[in-house]
């Protein structure tokens, strides 16, 4: 069983929604998830800045954190603290960029790409994919002993993502990590806190 230690993040995705995606939203950030990151990689920065005010005044009605993606300067303009980057685009900020966030995540797909987030000033890594995935179809998943691997190799906390569900959610936290994101079961309305 899951406990208040152990972290439950939402990852959106519109396409995988099957109901309207603000009202999902306000599903989602009525229940209270430790945060909703919101992914959208399709998205122009004019469309996602747009998306992005939107899903950050239900989160704030909710008191759920909300964690933008990919883009800083969206984040930084609409006065969001947290964000998550894939590591390119972590590697490319500035010192006075980072320091506009409280909590800056990275995403990581090996040892190698945590360590460097690490250095590069994240202060959480999203390790994945660790199960296989409709979202990464043919690519096998990481497994459990590299998400144990990495939890016990970097001093910033480590979430799991990719195939994650209530069937195999309890081996991400014997391995360590701090939390789970999750995107398809919140997409769908599949898996509720």
């Amino acid at each position: 069983m899951i406990t208040s230690m152990f972290d439950i993040i939402c990852v959106t995705s519109r396409k995988l929604c099957n109901t309207d995606f603000l009202t999902r939203i306000e599903e989602i950030a009525s229940s209270h998830p430790a945060g909703i990151i919101l992914r959208e990689k399709d998205l122009s920065e004019s469309d996602y800045a747009l998306l992005a005010e939107q899903v950050l005044e239900i989160c704030q009605r909710y008191d759920t954190p909300c964690i933008l993606h990919n883009f800083y300067q969206i984040a930084i303009r609409l006065g969001c603290r947290r964000i998550h980057l894939p590591l390119p685009v972590l590697g490319a900020l500035t010192d006075g960029e980072k320091a506009a966030f409280d909590i800056i995540g990275a995403s990581c797909h090996s040892m190698e790409d945590a360590l460097s987030a690490v250095q590069l000033g994240a202060s959480c890594v999203t390790a994945g994919h660790i199960f296989d995935t409709d979202c990464k179809k043919g690519l096998p998943g990481r497994g459990i002993p590299f998400l144990k691997d990495l939890c016990a190799s970097v001093p910033v906390p480590v979430y799991a993502i990719g195939g994650i569900s209530p069937a195999n959610i309890a081996s991400v936290k014997e391995a360590g990590a701090a939390g789970a994101c999750m995107m398809s079961s919140f997409m769908t309305n599949a898996f509720s806190i």
